[in-house]
């Protein structure tokens, strides 16, 4: 790097440090010799500025003077003021003015000083001419040589009278105008000018200039005009001529109409022409001299030989079929014509129908047509032709047969509905009237193209009542045409709706049979098909089932009726109609199945009989004691014979043996009295006799035998009345386990715990039965939770 050139680091701190060793005290702004001096004299803006700084820095100032807010003069300088001279000041120098002071890089503005120049110049006026006509233009200058800016100029004249009137302003750029002025009036005026400035508040411009006269002198140019013949016929020749007496110079004439040019000329115009009754008018003739004009009117009247011919149709509303007539005429002609005179001829869209005043014909499609007619004249050898407006002749069509027709195509009986009235042919207007089986007639005026007639009607009961309705369609004086109801019948879908629906129950009972089939029938008295019907359980959510029938009745059956079928149910219909139809709800109430009735009353029976048996042992048998003795041989794994005594086997014959699946066993008496008539004494010294009795094995149907169960089995014990014997197996005593149905092991529970009486040795073992009473318990319960069948 150059150590000579210093580094960016250094030059920005310097500029820092620059900026920070000086600053703007005050600016201050002077206007000298006073804020307020005379036009012309001279002024001086003086702009100072104070400024503390560093002694080591030099400092340049840019002063800058404005003048409401816009830049009127710029000084650069080291010194401390600065100058800006307003030599002559004049009034466009007045104004509101500021300094502004730039320093480096700040800047400070002083205040606002106002400077006020009056006094304006005298301005100069001058004409191109003192003596012109009336209507010319002169050339007007007035200047201000002295003054600056925009200034606005206004010119003046002032009449003998005194009276003063501004005739024109204009704007400049400079302090000089000059423009045209036009004098319209003759006579001796004094003209003058005068300015203003318009930046300057001020209530009034400059004063008067000079007063200068001017002479304007009269000019006489209007026209004189004449119009031959003066009452004219059409077809005739005028002659309109147009001067101008002693001009003082060349003039220009014009003869115009209605704004339009007829001919141009000068001093002299003579214009001749054809006049027809569209010439007539107001004609004007107008002379030019300069920028002079005067002007001349004249009405020129043309008179008709004849008016225009006028067609008349007769009847004006004619209809295909009637007569109508053509006729041509005319309101007016001159005297000098007769009828003789006159000739009309009628066309049909320009095609020649008649030379007559009158075409007579047959109004019919082919008639129709723009008719017009010529009124033909010829007098002096001349030809006058004048033709007619055009008349349009369209002959109606009379109205067609109506159509009485149901809006929608769909008639619902007992609802009401819309009937339109039509007619296919017919000129509008046409005026319906709806004739219906109760009530007064409605009337309707179609008058525009795709517009009906449509009423609104009270609904009908019954078919029959649709052909009482008729239709009257009616468009000219003749009789109107008349629309049958009973064109309806063939147009038209005719609804009737359902009647109330009736539910019939199959079997038709208020009970029915538990798994019976039941058969719900929906019928209908009448309606139009097809119809619907709809099933409803009370008891259910939404319907059952729905079906659409083409007749007036369905039916829907529900398979093997249960308890869950039981309740109301009722039934709906509807048809196109749409109006839905309710039955009222039928209850049915499901009875117990016959085999389920057979099954409780056996059950019942059983039980009552069992109750009766247990109450009957409760009180006879219980309280006897009673012994059973049974000898019988070891049992081994086989079957063998048991051997009782004699006394037992006598004993055996007063017990019931085999009841309801029991064993055979031996009761011994007591001791007691009370049940000696059930008691078998048995001889003192019995002998040892034996009788076999099969043991019966268990039902292997009945499942297993469980002691303590309502199986109810029960083990006897069985030994050998006064006699012991010793078992095969070394004198061990075994068991025969019976099988004893349940409800019969009830009433043997009653007569369990029997001993053996009489000679029995301490060491012999008893015979016991043991049964259990739960089984008893059990039934009991079981039928009382079975609800009792109706009938038992």
């Amino acid at each position: 790097m150059d150590p000579r050139r210093p580094s960016c680091s250094l030059l920005l701190l310097a500029g820092i440090l620059l900026h920070s060793l000086y600053t703007i005290d005050t600016v201050g702004l002077s206007i000298l010799p006073a804020p307020t001096v005379a036009s012309g004299t001279a002024v001086t803006l003086r702009c100072a500025v104070d400024v503390s700084h560093d002694p080591s820095l030099s400092l340049t100032n840019v002063f800058r003077f404005t003048r409401y807010d816009a830049t009127v003069h710029t000084v650069t300088t080291a010194d401390s003021e600065a100058l800006y001279r307003l030599d002559p000041a004049r009034a466009a120098d007045s104004g509101t003015y500021e300094c502004q002071v730039k320093v480096e890089e700040k800047v400070k503005s002083s205040v606002g000083q106002t400077l006020s120049v009056t006094g304006l110049q005298t301005p100069d006026f001058t004409l191109s001419t003192g003596v012109l006509y009336e209507s010319q233009e002169l050339v007007a200058s007035c200047s201000a040589p002295q003054e600056k800016g925009a200034l606005v100029f206004n010119f003046f004249q002032q009449a003998p009278s005194g009276e003063v009137t501004r005739i024109k302003q204009a704007h400049s750029e400079g302090n000089r105008s000059e423009t045209k002025l036009l004098l319209t009036d003759t006579g001796d005026w004094d003209l003058f000018c005068n300015y203003s400035i318009p930046v300057l508040d001020q209530a009034s411009g400059s004063n008067s200039s000079n007063r200068l006269k001017v002479l304007v002198k009269g000019l006489f140019i209007t026209p004189v005009m004449n119009v031959l013949p003066r009452s004219v016929f059409e077809g005739e020749v005028v002659e309109v001529v147009c001067k101008v007496e002693k001009p003082p110079g060349p003039v220009d004439l014009y003869l115009t109409k209605d704004r339009k040019v007829l001919m141009r000329g000068q001093v002299v115009l003579s214009h001749r022409f054809t006049v027809w009754p569209s010439n007539s008018g107001e004609y004007v003739c107008k002379a030019e001299y300069g920028t002079a004009q005067k002007e001349t009117y004249k009405n020129i009247t043309v008179k008709e030989l004849f008016s225009r011919p006028q067609l008349r149709l007769e009847p004006m509303d004619v209809f295909e079929g009637e007569r109508l007539t053509v006729t041509c005429s005319i309101s007016s002609f001159s005297e000098r014509l007769t009828n003789k005179d006159i000739q009309f001829s009628i066309f049909n869209n320009h095609k020649f129908l008649i030379k007559a005043e009158t075409y007579t014909t047959i109004a019919q499609a082919s008639q129709n047509g723009n008719y017009t007619c010529k009124a033909q004249v010829s007098t002096q050898g001349r030809e006058f032709v004048k033709e007619s407006a055009t008349l349009v002749v369209k002959a109606k069509i009379p109205v067609s047969k109506p159509v009485l027709s149901v809006v929608g195509g769909r008639l619902v009986m007992g609802k009401p509905f819309a009937l339109r009235c039509h007619s296919e042919r017919g000129s509008l207007p046409i005026t319906y009237s709806l004739h219906g089986p109760r009530g007064k007639p409605q009337i309707t005026e179609v008058r525009e193209p795709g517009e009906e007639a449509v009423f609104n009607t009270s609904a009908i009961q019954k078919t029959s009542e649709i052909l009482n309705f008729l239709c009257h369609a009616k468009n000219n004086n003749n009789a109107p045409m008349i629309g049958l109801g009973q064109e309806l019948l063939q147009s038209t879908e005719i609804i009737e709706p359902v009647s109330r629906p009736v539910l019939t129950l199959f079997p038709n009972a208020a009970y029915v049979s538990e798994g019976q089939d039941l058969t719900l029938l929906c019928s209908v008295q009448k309606g139009t098909l097809p119809v619907t019907f709809t099933w409803y359980h009370t008891e259910g959510q939404g319907p059952l089932f729905s079906e659409t029938q083409p007749g007036l009745q369905g039916s829907y059956t529900i398979l093997g009726v249960g308890a869950v079928h039981s309740g109301g149910y009722y039934c709906e219909s509807s048809n196109p109609a749409t109006d839905l139809k309710r039955s009222f709800t039928v209850t049915v109430g499901i009875k117990m199945a016959g085999w389920k009735k057979g099954l409780i009353a056996v059950i019942c029976v059983l039980l009552l009989v069992g109750v009766v048996l247990a109450v009957l042992f409760k009180k006879g048998f219980l309280r006897r004691k009673t012994t059973k003795e049974l000898s019988v041989k070891s049992v081994t794994s086989h079957p063998e014979p048991l051997s009782l005594t004699k006394a037992e086997a006598n004993d055996s014959v007063n017990v019931t043996p085999g009841v309801m699946g029991r064993s055979v066993w031996s009761e011994h008496v007591s001791g007691s009295d009370t049940d000696e008539q059930n008691s078998v004494v048995a001889p003192e010294d019995p002998e040892p006799q034996y009788t076999e009795v099969q043991i019966r094995r268990p039902d292997p149907s009945r499942g297993p035998v469980k002691e303590g169960t309502d199986t109810g089995s029960s083990e006897v014990l069985i030994s050998k009345q006064g006699v012991s014997e010793e078992p095969a197996d070394g004198g061990s005593v075994e068991y025969a386990q019976l099988n004893i149905d349940r409800t019969h092991r009830n009433s043997a529970h009653r007569n369990s715990a029997h001993r053996n009486s009489g000679g029995v040795r301490p060491d012999d073992v008893v015979d016991t039965v043991e049964l259990d009473n739960s089984a008893t318990s059990a039934v009991h319960e079981d039928c009382s939770q079975v609800p009792p069948p109706p009938d038992c």
